[in-house]
């Protein structure tokens, strides 16, 4: 009887070695496994990218006092992080210092409108007596002392909301220092592992990057200075109350993207109305004059040399981060994208020099 015979696999198929099967499987599986264990880290992951773009953004004063001053480059990063905390420190001080005193003077003269409410005398007695409010508050008591009674169970959220956001900010700020220290020893550890001809591009982008960064963010500090500074001049002149707060909130508005200056002039408007009418007119003229004028010179400017990202682009940016990140996210959407502009041209401009071939000799 006649034994059975393999046959040959047809031409030009031939089976799939073990080894490549084994290969893509566990590829698939290590993806998998990073994607997880990313979905589970991701609050440890943006925490580390913040303070790896603040470290980027503080490296160039610690490493002038390194270099110029021959400082030791812990001491540097030490002054330089405790001087910015503190200037931050100071602003948010005199940001909240007039509330605060505001909030005293209302708690203070409480009594006083509650006696003006009853007796229907003053502004708040006019609302009173003519929407029946007093009416309703009688008519409502056992409603109004069971939401009053319910109202502190949102704190225990509000407090742990709180927690969360100290946590983080105390991670950040430790991970932070310890970059500004340590950082460049673990990068050039890192590229001491590359091939030279590979280390030379990653240094080139790294470089190109932080040198972006520390660009785009010291223009966008200056322009929000001097938007306090018009800001404060223009509610001065005009006779404006709590100049000295809404100045401040300007400036900070003024780092936020796109809507920033729409959510600085808000306050200031509404005060200058309050005040006077031509007043909140002139203060709401005076600020959108001067946010156009700084888009159309020093932003555009700012961009041009640093970041590079058409207005298109920071639209996009914003409206990303915005939605991964929240308003963290709307204020770190621009270095982001300009991050990866830089990188992208930077790779692109190697493989074009890699591919287009060198021009002949003369004489060739």
């Amino acid at each position: 009887m006649p034994t059975a015979t393999a046959l040959p696999p047809p031409a030009g198929k031939r089976p799939v070695p073990i080894r490549t099967m084994l290969a893509v499987v566990g590829s698939v599986l290590v993806t998998l496994l990073g994607v997880e264990l990313l979905m589970r880290l991701h609050q440890v992951a943006i925490w580390t990218v913040v303070s790896c773009f603040f470290a980027a953004v503080l490296h160039p004063p610690v490493n002038f006092l390194v270099r110029r001053l021959k400082f030791r480059r812990a001491l540097a990063a030490l002054l330089v992080f405790l001087t910015g905390t503190g200037l931050v420190v100071g602003l948010t001080y005199e940001f909240v210092r007039p509330l605060v005193d505001q909030v005293n003077v209302a708690v203070n003269d409480f009594p006083g409108y509650v006696a003006d409410a009853r007796a229907g005398r003053g502004t708040i007695g006019h609302l009173v007596k003519k929407y029946n409010l007093d009416t309703y508050v009688e008519q409502n008591q056992p409603d109004l002392k069971s939401a009053l009674q319910t109202a502190g169970k949102p704190a225990v959220k509000v407090a742990k909301s709180v927690l969360s956001a100290l946590t983080a900010l105390a991670t950040i700020i430790v991970m932070t220092l310890l970059l500004l220290i340590q950082g460049p020893a673990m990068m050039e550890g890192g590229l001491a592992v590359l091939s030279p001809p590979v280390r030379e591009k990653v240094s080139t982008v790294i470089q190109d990057v932080m040198r972006a960064l520390a660009g785009y963010v010291g223009g966008v500090i200056v322009t929000s200075f001097l938007a306090g500074v018009v800001a404060y001049a223009a509610l001065w002149s005009l006779g404006i109350p709590f100049r000295g707060v809404l100045a401040l909130w300007i400036a900070f508005t003024a780092l936020i993207p796109l809507v920033g200056p729409f959510l600085g002039v808000l306050p200031a408007a509404a005060v200058g109305f309050i005040h006077s009418t031509p007043a909140g007119i002139a203060i709401v003229v005076i600020l959108f004059a001067f946010h156009l004028l700084r888009n159309r010179t020093l932003g555009k400017r700012i961009n041009a040399r640093t970041l590079a990202l058409s207005p298109l682009g920071v639209a996009v940016s914003v409206l990303v981060g915005f939605q991964l990140l929240g308003f963290l996210g709307a204020l770190l959407a621009i270095p982001a994208g300009g991050v990866i502009h830089v990188v992208v041209r930077d790779l692109w401009a190697f493989r074009r020099s890699a591919v287009i071939p060198a021009a002949p000799p003369a004489g060739a």
